[in-house]
């Protein structure tokens, strides 16, 4: 049977700010944006904010509601992407598979570490121990037989504890838990379960699969499979994870978007980020996905395959918003944007001619990206633009090659 960790660092922004900062370790923390440029949601919270009832995901105002004496420290994401790199490296240690799950949270697969009386509680323990030695931090770590019980163990119990699920308690442990604590069972997923009379993990076990594969497609046997712990995908190696399999970038804009003319503006940045990274691996894409989330605090990610694989900004730009326009009916206003390309190959590859697309001008439109790459290179970000961005320049007027961190990729 495999022996399957997850280990989440708590509070990690939170935590390492704390560490690096003795005079507010004993306040209330949240790590959140700046306020004044709209980027004012809490990424984390220390265990005395939470007391206060502070959540991730709220702005910074209503976290000073609830705590008028609420710390806000802006994030740093090079300090927090050190701190992760040297829990690899220590992970590294016990198993060569170590699969990220984000900058705080990772996947071991230790099953060839132990003995067959040992789950990997023993190695968990060691890593919890070594963690909060070496990093002055804290990890919470589920030990399990499968990457979803072990991710639902990591969650089970806060801060710096280990929770076994095996499959002799699962039914005792997982199946009593909220449905909602399901990994990539989201708010809207939740509430159609609800809707269906299923609450728990357990109940959604118990449910019929016939029933789930046909309100929720593919991902109706994924829900089935997860909350019965069949779930047998692998841990990937950690040289396997380094391979980039999408670029993106994402933005909380300066005000609300409330149109499709704001949307626009805020794709075309986006796009160029996003084409002008491409360029400079050598990749071209083919699916490109749009991640929208509005004043409700409520997300949704869309993607498409393309005709051809594309690196060129205005592609991409042009595809993105097409995407957008048939998939928000503009319910409310927007207040972030992301946009990301996938299904790379590299540059150099043939691809079959369409007889119906005029190839001198995409020939054109790539020599332009690159003349213009080559001057953003050499005088910043903001020598050039397109006209459409200068309609208002308080929604354009942001870096996204230098101001923005680009995260990884999820569980798929």
């Amino acid at each position: 049977m495999r022996k399957i960790l997850h280990s989440d660092c708590n509070s990690f922004y939170a935590s390492v700010e704390c560490l690096y900062r003795p005079e507010i370790r004993n306040k209330p923390v949240a790590v959140g944006g700046d306020p004044t440029k709209r980027h004012g949601i809490v990424l984390t919270k220390n265990d005395i904010a939470k007391k206060y009832g502070i959540k991730t995901g709220q702005t910074i105002w209503q976290a000073r509601q609830l705590c008028p004496d609420l710390v806000v420290v802006e994030p740093n994401f090079p300090l927090y992407m050190r701190f992760s790199q040297m829990a690899k490296k220590i992970y590294l240690e016990y198993t060569d598979r170590v699969e990220s799950f984000g900058l705080d949270e990772a996947w071991l697969d230790v099953t060839g570490n132990v003995n067959m009386r040992d789950n990997g509680f023993s190695i968990a323990k060691d890593i919890s121990r070594r963690i909060k030695n070496e990093l002055g931090i804290t990890v919470s770590i589920g030990v399990s037989y499968n990457k979803v019980f072990s991710k639902l163990g990591s969650d089970y119990k806060k801060p710096d504890a280990i929770t076994q699920i095996t499959k002799d308690n699962y039914k005792r442990t997982a199946w009593t838990l909220p449905v909602g604590d399901l990994l990539y069972v989201g708010r809207a997923t939740q509430k159609k379960l609800r809707e269906m009379g299923i609450y728990t993990i357990g109940e959604l076990a118990n449910s019929n699969p016939v029933m789930l594969k046909n309100i929720f497609g593919k991902w109706g046997d994924l829900l089935y499979s997860f909350s019965n712990g069949y779930d047998m995908s692998p841990v990937k190696k950690y040289s396997e994870t380094d391979e980039i399999k999408s670029i993106g970038n994402s933005t909380t804009t300066p005000k609300d978007l409330c149109n499709d003319q704001d949307v626009k503006i805020v794709v075309c940045i986006l796009s160029d980020s996003v084409a002008r990274r491409m360029r400079e691996r050598g990749f071209k894409g083919k699916t490109v996905s749009v991640s929208v989330r509005d004043t409700g605090l409520v997300s949704f990610t869309r993607q498409k395959k393309l005709d051809d694989y594309t690196n060129i900004t205005s592609e991409i730009a042009e595809s993105a918003m097409e995407l957008f326009r048939n998939s928000y009916g503009w319910s409310r206003p927007i207040r972030s944007l992301g946009i990301s390309m996938s299904d790379f190959v590299g540059e150099d590859y043939s691809c079959q001619m369409n007889i119906f697309e005029d190839q001198s001008r995409k020939n054109k439109l790539e020599r332009i990206d690159k003349t213009v790459d080559a001057l953003k290179k050499r005088f910043g970000s903001s020598v050039v633009y397109p006209a459409s961005v200068l309609l208002d320049r308080e929604l354009s007027g942001f870096d996204p090659i230098k101001d923005h961190t680009i995260h990884p990729v999820g569980y798929f």
